[in-house]
């Protein structure tokens, strides 16, 4: 309902959403966006980026809000190629097998070299180090909020304070061998990225918990719906989202953002919407009644 919207991310908090709602999402490379005035959760891993109707809304966002925060030490300039004269017929890149097939092949007929791919790295425990890395960055944001006690009042005890608690018993010995294993697996990644970008699933718990490591860049972009489950005993119009990621490696947002928008130029999954004036007698909440909406009108 908005033209874009300003997201941030330490573990999956654009990719899902993005995923879920069905709409164009870019986590951008660590470091692109300034975050002052954003509730940290980890120093390391929070990073911002649009959500947008269009890969090219992406785009055009991300260079508005890109640059060097002078109150956020890990903000840097890092420049941004032209993702609109990118030309897509001179990039290799891969797929994995859990990509969607309909991307791989939109991508080939735009005369883009596609492969299959597989990201190597030797580091165990991705999600460990992520929850390591996270859990105890946090602590130290909310650590006399804690120490205060003002978490006796939050709404919900078996969160947050439950982790904040949890992070106290890691040890530095622990966390020190966590941010080395981190180390080892950012310089495996960026070794073995040896395509220009891969296409995969966006919402993968591993690759969630690798790409936020290592700081890669990706866009969640809608590839197409499927039924609801458990479908009413009348049918449904009801769908859910199906969507796909392009990753880059790091600071090359242009090159996920170009393959994102030649893929959209031939689709029209981004341009969707949900059914919401379009619903059975059936489908709706208990105890609520058919509205019918008026049309949408462009108001000049």
């Amino acid at each position: 309902m908005v033209p874009f919207a300003i997201g941030s991310e330490t573990a999956g908090s654009m990719t899902y959403p993005a995923a879920r709602c069905g709409v164009t999402a870019l986590r951008p490379t660590f470091g692109s966006v300034g975050r002052t005035g954003v509730m940290s959760i980890s120093e390391s891993l929070d990073k911002l980026g649009p959500f947008c109707r269009t890969a090219a809304d992406c785009a055009i966002i991300l260079d508005a809000i890109r640059g060097k925060d002078p109150d956020d030490l890990s903000s840097r300039d890092i420049s941004l190629d032209n993702p609109f004269t990118v030309d897509i017929t001179k990039l290799t890149v891969g797929y994995l097998d859990d990509a969607e097939m309909e991307v791989i092949e939109v991508l080939k007929t735009k005369g883009v070299n596609m492969v299959p791919f597989k990201l190597n790295y030797t580091v165990e425990s991705v999600q460990g180090i992520l929850n390591f890395t996270m859990d105890v960055d946090m602590l130290a944001h909310f650590d006399e909020w804690q120490r205060q006690g003002k978490d006796a009042v939050y709404e919900a005890q078996d969160q947050w304070p439950v982790e904040l608690r949890r992070a106290r018993m890691i040890s530095v010995v622990d966390y020190v061998q966590a941010q080395r294993a981190r180390g080892k697996l950012i310089r495996e990644v960026r070794e073995g990225f040896e395509v220009d970008a891969f296409v995969g699933n966006a919402t993968d718990w591993e690759k969630v918990c690798l790409g936020n490591l290592v700081g890669i860049p990706i866009i969640v972009v809608p590839t197409g719906f499927t039924s609801i489950s458990n479908l009413p005993s009348g049918g449904s119009k009801r769908r859910t989202t199906l969507n796909t990621g392009i990753y880059a490696p790091p600071e090359k947002d242009h090159i996920a953002l170009a393959l994102a928008m030649a893929y959209q130029s031939v689709t029209d999954h981004h341009k969707q919407r949900p059914p919401i004036d379009d619903l059975a007698p059936d489908e709706l909440a208990p105890g609520r009644e058919s509205v019918v909406y008026p049309s949408r009108r462009l108001h000049m």
